[in-house]
């Protein structure tokens, strides 16, 4: 494994600290910097954005992101016992690296990071899907950020590229392909962590659209989409019942037979249906 930094490897970095990955916590290393920084190189050019990565942990992706150019990387992370790793990673690249000791779920970093913004990290495991959810349903779009490198747990990540009549297509997939572009750009088996995961892992990239693929009220639509999916073996008629007398008079004007099941319908139906309810309200 060659070095991408001056800084010692990651499996020493762990073992001078007492790094042992706690699972309370979602926790699983990525130790090949090799590996960090081919992640890194996937969310683009980071020479002129503030990166903001949530979990570093050791700072494995922190290194790859810095090495590969980033202007500035501000990285969130809940255990106190990473701390020091991460300011010897800050004091090898001075003026570049902010560390937050606190939990992702409760902090607003916009405060400390400076525009263009993206967004790149091996998520914890346990928060990865509501971080994600937020950043897909910010109150204004577009949104402050201009991409997302994620890395998930392989059946979140097939979630959200997933196509309509798969069974992996559901709320993720409608909310991440309405405002962006979504493409798995690398997979990786449970061997490349330690410890290692029971199930593979990949990584997300998603760029912000400027505008919604379709217009439709966010508020709306993400109701309509939960209701869908949450009855999904229920015809649409049925599952949407709670929606309105007229439910079945809107899957028509929406162009959606009320038979139809929620994973055969395609994004561009379920903003019609989305409209179809605003309107009647």
């Amino acid at each position: 494994m060659s070095a991408i930094d001056a800084l010692p490897p990651l499996r020493e970095v762990i073992a001078t600290h007492g790094l042992s990955a706690k699972k309370a916590l979602g926790q699983n290393f990525l130790l090949d910097l090799n590996l960090t920084a081919k992640i890194a190189r996937q969310a683009g050019d980071l020479s002129q954005c503030d990166v903001l990565e949530i979990g570093p942990g050791p700072g494995g992706l922190t290194r790859g992101l810095l090495s590969e150019g980033a202007r500035r990387v501000l990285a969130v992370e809940k255990d106190a016992r990473c701390l020091p790793a991460l300011e010897q990673i800050a004091a090898a690249y001075p003026g570049r690296l902010e560390v937050i000791n606190g939990d992702a779920l409760q902090i607003d970093p916009l405060a400390h990071l400076t525009p263009p913004i993206r967004i790149a990290a091996n998520l914890p495991y346990n928060i990865g899907t509501e971080l994600l959810v937020r950043w897909l349903t910010p109150p204004v779009w577009p949104p402050v950020w201009q991409s997302l490198t994620l890395m998930f747990q392989r059946e979140v990540a097939d979630r959200i590229v997933a196509a309509p009549g798969s069974k992996a297509y559901g709320r993720l997939a409608v909310l991440a392909q309405w405002r962006c572009e979504a493409r798995i750009v690398m997979s990786l088996p449970p061997a490349a962590f330690t410890p290692p995961p029971k199930v593979a892992s990949a990584v997300v990239h998603l760029t912000a659209l400027p505008a919604p693929r379709f217009p439709a009220d966010p508020g709306v639509l993400s109701r309509v989409v939960a209701m869908a999916f949450n009855q999904r073996r229920k015809m649409l008629r049925a599952a949407l019942k709670g929606l309105s007398p007229e439910v079945e008079d809107m899957l028509h004007a929406a162009g959606i037979a009320p038979t139809e099941r929620a994973e055969q319908v395609s994004l561009e139906q379920f903003c019609a249906l989305a409209r179809e309810v605003a309107a009647r309200r």
